[in-house]
């Protein structure tokens, strides 16, 4: 059990009814998980209010109630404590609880549209291979040192972050790198985290179903940079024209990257091909199995985030060349007919183009590129059909299906991505809801050295449609349909 008292510190209470000298089991935000001496948070949610819950919670045994408004009828024996936002003290609470483990580790984030997963999987992979006990939190998945557990959000809620964080101190790990999402940062999962380090990769078209403004998601990323220490470091691509935004008014030192402008770490692409890219860093070359420009934005930024935290350039250079492209991420293979198949997260506009400018870069004659693409149910519906326009203008032909349609009607979604195709490009274009029925479609129409793009779920194992899952995974039915054919 824990103290109260303890728990409570520094969360900016605006008012006490009852007791804090009291010891509690467990923190819990959803009343449906309350037992007997936990203390319960409510939060304000975008379906329901943790407010509406508060007698319930204490009628399954919560001797504390966090809240932002105190209720009218006050129970004897239960400690009421009063905050601004009961996210925010969520947050710090769960901190308090688990011993405030970020302290005890150089924990980094990565936020940005683009990259997030891709940088702190292959920082991960790096400082394994440097030696390191390192921990992940991803999009994929959350490792401590070799341990995997699986995740269902990029950013978990401030309870499971400190719960992780609390297992890697116990395993004795010395770096933490931890996708840090928009949505992650608004309902303030993140806050009482101490950072060593915060990394910005580029900010582009997604998210503004949530958000509602391009202005209103921006500065949320950037506050993860407002709040970092003065020891802390913060690294940003100025490459993207919002990047010396987030350095702005962090207290962190500065640091920036680019491949174009003039930058405190820069790189430069001498040569592009399937098998990888070669790139000259600090006026040495390197060769990396990662190909495209975005990549090189990455290796960039995991160089200069490896060189901040510590390791010799010689050996980053060395670790570098060695890593492994990350699942979901500008994953391929060429069949025995000669024909090349992608499977790539690309669900942005900015994504979808980085991925087939770098597919039309690497032709090297009269190979079709077929894409096969679709765009997630209750999501930012304003990109739908930018996502259909990019689709058409850069490829061969193009297979509109579904992705995961959520609660929407796929056929929607789809004619939704039709509205942004050009009359020029309209005779490139099949829809074929059923995404299974899509990509053996695509595999069908290739010939010997074309190329298939599949994107939008990357490296997710399932599709979900009106709140239900089933296994999908994208890269392993491409790969037994090419196989399978007989062209």
């Amino acid at each position: 059990m824990k103290s109260l008292k303890d728990i409570l510190y520094g969360v900016g209470l605006t008012a006490v009814s009852g007791s804090t000298a009291k010891m509690v089991n467990n923190i819990c935000f959803d009343s449906r998980l309350v037992q007997s001496d936990d203390v319960f948070v409510a939060i304000r949610g975008s379906q329901s209010d943790g407010h509406g819950f508060i007698e319930k919670a204490i009628a399954l045994g919560a001797t504390a109630i966090v809240c932002e408004a105190m209720p009218k009828n006050l129970v004897n024996d239960i400690t009421y404590a009063e905050v601004d936002d009961s996210k925010k003290a969520l947050a710090i609470m769960a901190s308090n609880f688990y011993g405030n483990p970020s302290k005890n580790l150089k924990l980094v984030g990565v936020t940005g549209t683009n990259g997030k997963t891709t940088v702190s999987s292959l920082l991960y992979q790096l400082f394994k291979k440097a030696g390191y006990k390192v921990g992940l939190l991803s999009t994929i998945k959350i490792m401590v040192d070799e341990k995997k557990y699986p995740t269902g959000h990029t950013t978990p809620d401030a309870l499971t972050i400190n719960k992780y964080l609390a297992l890697m101190n116990d395993e004795g790990v010395e770096f933490c790198f931890m996708e840090v999402s928009s949505h992650g940062l608004d309902q303030k999962r993140t806050d009482g985290l101490l950072f060593a380090g915060a990394i910005f990769t580029n900010l582009s078209h997604d998210h503004l179903d949530y958000h509602k403004t391009f202005a209103e998601y921006r500065d949320t990323k950037k506050g993860l940079f407002d709040d970092l220490s003065k020891k802390a470091f913060a690294l940003s691509n100025i490459d993207d024209k919002n990047g010396l935004v987030m350095l702005q008014n962090t207290k962190a030192k500065k640091y920036t990257y680019a491949l174009k402008t003039y930058a405190d770490y820069r790189a430069q692409i001498l040569e592009n091909q399937f098998s990888g890219q070669l790139l000259k860093i600090d006026n040495n070359e390197l060769w990396t199995k990662l190909i495209g420009h975005f990549n090189a934005y990455n290796i960039l930024a995991i160089y200069a985030t490896a060189e901040l935290l510590g390791l010799e350039k010689l050996e980053i250079l060395r670790l570098l060349s060695e890593l492994e492209n990350v699942d979901g991420r500008f994953q391929y293979f060429i069949s025995k007919k000669r024909i090349t198949a992608i499977v790539d997260y690309a669900h942005t506009p900015d994504a979808l183009k980085n991925v087939l400018d770098t597919i039309n870069a690497l032709r090297t004659g009269n190979e079709n590129i077929i894409t096969v693409v679709g765009c997630g149910g209750d999501r930012d519906k304003s990109k739908r059909p930018v996502m259909g326009h990019i689709a058409t203008a850069l490829s061969n032909k193009v297979i509109f299906t579904s992705d995961n349609p959520r609660s929407e009607s796929p056929t929607l979604i789809i004619e939704e991505m039709e509205a942004g195709v050009e009359p020029q490009h309209s005779k490139k274009v099949l829809s074929i809801e059923n995404r299974e029925q899509a990509i053996k479609t695509a595999c069908q129409l290739a010939d010997p050295k074309d190329i298939i793009l599949v994107a939008g779920k990357g490296h997710e194992t399932y599709q979900e449609t009106n709140g239900t899952r089933i296994d999908f995974d994208d890269f392993k039915l491409v790969k037994e349909v090419l196989k399978e054919l007989k062209k």
